[in-house]
């Protein structure tokens, strides 16, 4: 696959209180966006916090953009991202995943 690709991923945190999701929110928003800039090939991070509060959402969305799949690969393996997700730990209990090629559109 080349080209760039997009990569989403949402999770729902840990939490019993509504100040402990918040707490969550914020320490998964503050993580991943600590991520620009330091990995080759990421082109773009935005994190994405509910504010819906219906009982079926996720807490977190991470919206990504590659280069290409092979930069999205190494991304996984990267330094910076494994030392996200050690940061993490246990805070994550439901993940959800979607990458696709992003299509040029023309003018």
């Amino acid at each position: 696959m080349s080209g760039p690709i997009r990569h989403i991923v949402m999770w729902r945190l840990r939490g019993e209180t509504p100040d402990e999701r918040a707490a969550a929110r914020s320490k998964v928003k503050t993580l991943f966006e600590g991520l620009r800039g330091r990995i080759d090939g990421l082109t773009h991070i935005e994190v994405g916090v509910d504010v819906s509060d219906v009982d079926y959402a996720c807490d977190v969305v991470l919206f990504s953009e590659f280069t290409d799949h092979a930069a999205l690969a190494a991304y996984a393996t990267h330094p910076e991202h494994l030392r996200v997700r050690e940061a993490l730990g246990d805070l994550r209990i439901g993940r959800f995943q979607v990458d696709y090629p992003i299509k040029e559109t023309g003018a």
